[in-house]
């Protein structure tokens, strides 16, 4: 008597590769199959598998702007702060932002079943290495599409910090004050001392925040919030 096991055919789960073009099911299903895989994307209906990160042109800067986001969301109850988390934002682009600030009650984002973010967040930030990056020309177009209000790119090589704000369905780069600060439209009291920032002075750049978290206009929005 033959055994059945014998015959019957071995399913193998593929490991997902740079290029890949696959369905969102398929990619997770691949995705949860290498637990030691700390981040793909599709993007466009295209994997893309990150490279290991090194600490001046990633490491650093990831830190530097959890930690400046995360000064803003413990003084502002009712957003919700995540880092390197996957968002399934349509059929063909679940990507993991580096970082993401979204509103929790009437937002237009919310927490599946599956613990997974569906929906655009209000506010998404990539640590790219510099204007070749797919942070700036793929993602963008897809963010814009998907209705992300704020996204923020820090190009670090090229010592850039761009913040482009959804107008009108389109991307318009919002521009540093005389002290070279940028507001968020989004979230009130999210100001960003720019120069300080692409310096390393996190000091600075917490100090700045404070003013905004002190002003009227986050007092009201929290006011809102809540």
């Amino acid at each position: 008597m033959i055994s059945t096991a014998a015959i019957s055919p071995v399913l193998t789960i593929l490991p997902l590769e740079n290029g890949d073009k696959l369905t969102r099911t398929e990619f997770e299903r691949r995705y949860h199959a290498m637990p030691h895989l700390k981040k793909a994307e599709l993007i466009e209906g295209v994997v893309y598998v990150a490279s290991p990160l090194r600490i001046k042109s990633h490491g650093e800067p990831h830190a530097y702007v959890i930690t400046w986001l995360g000064v803003y969301t413990a003084n502002t109850p009712g957003i919700g702060l995540a880092d390197n988390t996957t968002v399934r934002l349509d059929a063909d682009n679940e990507p993991q932002p580096d970082a993401l600030l979204r509103i929790e009650k009437g937002g237009n984002s919310y927490i599946n079943e599956n613990d997974y973010v569906e929906g655009s967040p209000e506010l998404i930030v990539e640590i790219a290495a510099s204007t070749a990056s797919y942070d700036l020309h793929e993602k963008l177009k897809v963010y814009r599409r998907n209705g992300v209000q704020e996204y923020l790119i820090w190009r670090v090589y090229d010592c850039q910090f761009d913040w482009f704000s959804l107008q009108e369905g389109e991307y318009i780069q919002l521009e540093a004050n005389q002290n070279n600060i940028i507001f968020s439209q989004v979230f009130p009291g999210l100001w960003l001392a720019k120069s300080a920032l692409l310096a390393g002075d996190l000091g600075t750049v917490l100090t700045v925040l404070q003013q905004g978290l002190a002003s009227q206009e986050h007092n009201n929005f929290v006011h809102n919030l809540t």
